[in-house]
């Protein structure tokens, strides 16, 4: 069944009917993860480092209750320029494009989109996970559910270091998400490029990871894929540095009762003020560095 309200650029179109490779790219950087106007620049530096890759970039996003696959400059902009963008996900993406509203896609919304228009490989900074005291609050992200249900390579630093990243870990083993380390053997922990968790398998050739990657949607399991890609050496935060500033942060969300989808982007802006602004150019090279790798990922999948 076709994805309604979907509309595939041009040349991302001509991609997929060519059977070339083609990278999606999610939104919420532009409207939510960086601060203006960083989020377009950074955006199309990532188009950019697909191209660079072996692969057309298709970022998407909701535009007058459309989906649109491969944004254009212009609409990227507008976009950007769109006062209180909705975050979309798996539970409010068929409200906003009913509403003939403007999104921006998370995680999870952009697997979905990315699926339907039949789009394997998408490059974002990192997934979401369990939050630290989900035992008490069950607060889990829903790119979780996504990488359950939609068979999508997701290349990413791992999940944010304000997670509960151990419950993380476990949760996607419990779904049966396979984690596969581009060249590392643990867990990246967004910033820090291990979190000393162990992955399913390191993989230092690109044919033979996109060879685990066909094969594991050959089983037809229905689940995505996480292609752990850590942070470059050059750009890694000290530990002590994201932790203190972290602990910090943490307590001053929980003074103000701050629960849900808000938890994040508050988390990443007290961060970005307490490290003088270290997070965010960390954040910024392992954006670059993870849309180089799916490109080359997706690349490699035309190939075999």
């Amino acid at each position: 069944m076709s994805l309604p309200r979907l509309r595939v650029a041009e040349d991302v179109a001509r991609a997929l009917a060519a059977h070339r490779a083609v990278v999606a790219l999610e939104t919420t950087v532009v409207t939510h993860g960086l601060p203006s106007p960083d989020g377009v620049r950074v955006a199309r530096e990532m188009e950019a480092e697909v191209v660079a890759g072996g692969a057309t970039p298709a970022t998407i996003g909701v535009l007058d209750g459309e989906i649109r696959v491969g944004l254009t400059p212009a609409e990227l902009e507008r976009l950007a320029a769109t006062p209180n963008v909705p975050k979309l996900n798996l539970g409010n993406f068929a409200a906003v494009l009913v509403a003939r509203g403007v999104g921006s896609t998370t995680v999870a919304a952009t697997m979905l989109a990315a699926h339907h228009a039949g789009i394997g490989v998408f490059a974002t900074g990192g997934i979401g996970g369990v939050h630290r005291g989900a035992s008490e609050t069950d607060d889990v992200s829903a790119d979780l559910t996504a990488l359950a249900r939609i068979p999508v390579a997701v290349v990413c630093a791992g999940a944010k270091s304000v997670l509960d990243l151990p419950r993380t870990v476990e949760r996607l083993e419990t779904l049966g998400v396979p984690v596969l380390g581009w060249r590392c053997d643990h867990f990246p922990a967004f910033w820090r490029r291990s979190s000393g968790l162990a992955l399913d398998q390191r993989f230092d050739d690109m044919a033979a990871l996109a060879e685990a990657v066909r094969l594991h949607h050959a089983l037809g399991t229905g689940t995505g894929i996480v292609v752990a890609n850590p942070v470059p050496e050059a750009d890694e935060l000290a530990e002590r540095a994201v932790e203190g500033a972290l602990a910090s942060a943490l307590a001053a969300l929980e003074s103000e009762g701050i629960r849900g989808r808000e938890v994040t982007p508050r988390l990443l802006g007290a961060l970005e003020r307490a490290t003088g602004g270290a997070t965010t150019r960390a954040n910024v090279a392992l954006l670059h560095h993870n849309a180089r790798v799916a490109g080359e990922l997706a690349a490699a999948l035309a190939r075999s």
